[in-house]
């Protein structure tokens, strides 16, 4: 635990609060569901993992078919989206012969939990995707950068200092500050964060896995489908939040008993990625990822001679998912993949 009067940079503060060992929000506790602080697509509605789950199957398929390939789910939930997905996949026992699924899960709590929930025997767990076999991978990545910990940094006087976080007491922590050198920053990631930039708020974590993704599927084809919730402007912006119970709440309050999140940037992934050669992007939102690929039509079929009730609960959890002004705008999608891929099903 920090020690009283000890600084420490963001995102370890994040990092303990979410992943230490003993007292981490994600490494004690199931936080997803009903009884959770939050609740994700999988969870809300089936149809988003039968979604998912066709357009592994397309996706797959553009590769040329593999004989074997991975599917790697980059933090698993509760195991409701892989669940679903391998029912669907059930359907098509060629292609999930095929397949080699992967969990990449750091909690022992949710492994557990996803065990239970998913109750299938051809699965790998691992706490380090990049000791995976060399073939063609699909990553997919819901709901999982938004929870990897951030850095910020802000401008005073032309001058840029990194935000720290400090130990008062047990139970009072404050924000404070250190200058530093954005140029060294810059040329560590080989491109100019700060340009007409007075904040910056990114994840180093978060772009060490799109480095090691990216070079896996440079070598061995594939891609990794984000779908997060965020914006794509070239100004960064502060989205830093807790939620405790539900609710918004201070993000050094309820250490370690809150969830610590942010908005992902999707033009500042780009930016990195544009930097990596024989890689492109699809990008568009979640309401017309779903819609493109059937999702309401799917719905259609589900409803079909079902109780009025049960139809409206269908169309209800559906409306989440897609509405502007619920999932559907706030969450979008981006495909990273190789250049000679011309693959576009949920981006046109």
């Amino acid at each position: 635990m920090l020690k009283k009067k000890h600084k420490i940079p963001l995102d370890k503060f994040i990092e303990y609060c979410l992943y230490d060992k003993k007292n981490g929000y994600y490494m004690t506790k199931d936080p997803f569901g009903v009884n959770g602080d939050f609740t994700t697509s999988p969870n809300i509605s089936r149809l988003f993992s039968e979604m998912m789950a066709i357009w592994t199957i397309s996706f797959w398929k553009s590769l040329g078919s593999p004989k074997k390939f991975n599917l790697i789910e980059l933090g698993g939930g509760n195991g409701e989206m892989m669940r679903i997905m391998i029912e669907s996949f059930k359907k098509f026992p060629y292609f999930l012969k095929c397949c080699n699924i992967i969990i990449y899960e750091k909690s022992p709590a949710l492994i557990e939990k996803q065990k239970l929930n998913i109750n299938f025997k051809n699965i790998t767990w691992k706490k380090n995707f990049l000791k995976i076999n060399k073939l063609p991978s699909i990553f997919l990545a819901n709901e999982f950068f938004d929870a990897i910990p951030i850095k910020q940094f802000f401008k005073n006087s032309n001058n840029w200092y990194e935000k720290l976080v400090q130990k008062e007491n047990d139970k009072k922590f404050n924000f404070t500050k250190k200058k530093i050198d954005i140029l060294k920053l810059e040329k560590k990631l080989k491109f100019k964060i700060s340009y007409k930039q007075n904040f910056i708020e990114y994840s180093p974590l978060g772009f060490k896995y799109l480095k090691n993704i990216s070079n896996t599927i440079k070598k061995n084809k594939g891609g990794l489908l984000i779908i997060d919730y965020g914006y794509n402007t070239k100004k960064i912006n502060n989205t830093l939040k807790a939620l405790y119970k539900k609710n918004y709440s201070k993000v050094l309050d309820n250490v370690c008993k809150s969830d610590i999140t942010y908005n992902i940037n999707f033009h500042l992934i780009q930016k990195f990625i544009d930097n990596s050669d024989r890689l492109n992007i699809n990008y568009t939102t979640q309401r017309k990822f779903l819609t493109n690929l059937g999702i309401f039509q799917r719905a259609e079929i589900l409803s079909k001679d079902k109780r009025f009730s049960e139809k409206a609960d269908i169309f209800y959890r559906l409306k989440r998912l897609t509405n502007d002004s619920e999932m559907g705008k706030l969450f979008k999608v981006m495909l990273i993949k190789n250049s000679e891929n011309k693959f576009q099903i949920g981006f046109k």
